[in-house]
């Protein structure tokens, strides 16, 4: 496969989904693939807490990656984002989405999510998506960090089902999951 082959930019309208575990290189992979894209808004789905170094350096390298022209969007209201926004989207990472709503009952967690779809698919204009795998590993001691795993496993399934293409980075390498694998019957 060759760079022409990742081109996505005569499409007008789709959800593309990347996930992978931490420092597998999704994020740089969702920017590879939406270089092209014009009009492009990128989703920084975070809350931007400058007294935390780490994710301050975090931060200022996605930003130093993506290009200049790129609109920047810093928001934990990703709902809000997709009523208003109507271009092109890269959204990363679809966590921030999962911690906003983590205090959350399940009843609530459910209506943000039915309306997360709703909007997602509604959409005219191609929709990069990233997103973490977690559960992987080692499962949390800790209550929150349990419902963190269920709901974006949930959220994520859910969201492969709607994506023209599915991808998956693994320590550095992508892989288009959509051609080697067959979906799980529910």
């Amino acid at each position: 496969m060759n760079a022409k082959d990742l081109s996505i930019s005569e499409y007008s309208s789709h959800i593309v989904f990347i996930t992978g575990g931490t420092k597998s290189g999704k994020s740089e992979f969702a920017e590879h693939l939406a270089k092209e894209v014009k009009n492009l808004s990128y989703v920084a789905l975070s809350e931007n807490n400058l007294n935390d170094k780490e994710w301050q350096n975090k931060i200022n390298l996605h930003r130093k990656r993506r290009p200049k022209d790129w609109k920047l969007i810093e928001t934990t209201n990703l709902l809000k984002t997709l009523r208003k926004e109507e271009g092109p989207l890269l959204i990363d990472s679809i966590g921030g989405f999962v911690m906003k709503s983590i205090g959350k009952n399940k009843n609530k967690w459910s209506t943000n999510m039915d309306s997360l779809m709703s909007l997602l698919m509604k959409r005219k204009s191609i929709t990069i998506i990233v997103g973490e795998q977690v559960g992987w590993s080692l499962v949390s001691e800790y209550k929150v960090g349990n419902t963190y795993i269920e709901r974006i496993g949930e959220l994520q399934k859910r969201i492969t089902k709607i994506s023209k293409d599915n991808w998956l980075a693994v320590n550095g390498r992508a892989i288009k999951i959509d051609e080697i694998s067959i979906e799980i019957p529910t």
